[in-house]
């Protein structure tokens, strides 16, 4: 099944609907798909559509960890942190706060 949405979100991109959320939509598949690299990108356009989209900052993280870039990720999520404080969503900044001190804390 996930093959058949990431051919059907790849079909849109580009069009009148693209934007943030089909690229999160399109990474979120990717990632879950297990292609890290192709995830990254795709999450890198969302926020580059939207860098306001805290969501997409979290999951940018996760993909570059999953990819093993552990720099990228702790940078995604600070940006995403200081987004998330700016909108109040207080979830978010939780979240990626905890997955930047376990990897701060693996660093060390």
């Amino acid at each position: 099944m996930n093959v058949a949405l990431i051919a059907s979100l790849r079909a849109q991109c580009n069009g009148p609907r693209d934007g943030a959320l089909l690229r999160f939509s399109l990474g979120n598949a990717l990632l879950e798909q297990g292609d890290h690299v192709a995830a990254v990108e795709e999450l890198r356009r969302a926020v580059s559509f939207d860098p306001h989209y805290s969501a997409a900052w979290k999951l940018l993280g996760k993909a570059c960890l999953a990819h093993g870039d552990t720099s990228s990720a702790a940078n995604a999520w600070r940006q995403g942190i200081d987004i998330a404080r700016e909108r109040g969503d207080k979830q978010a900044e939780k979240e990626m706060t905890v997955f930047l001190r376990r990897i701060e804390k693996a660093d060390s």
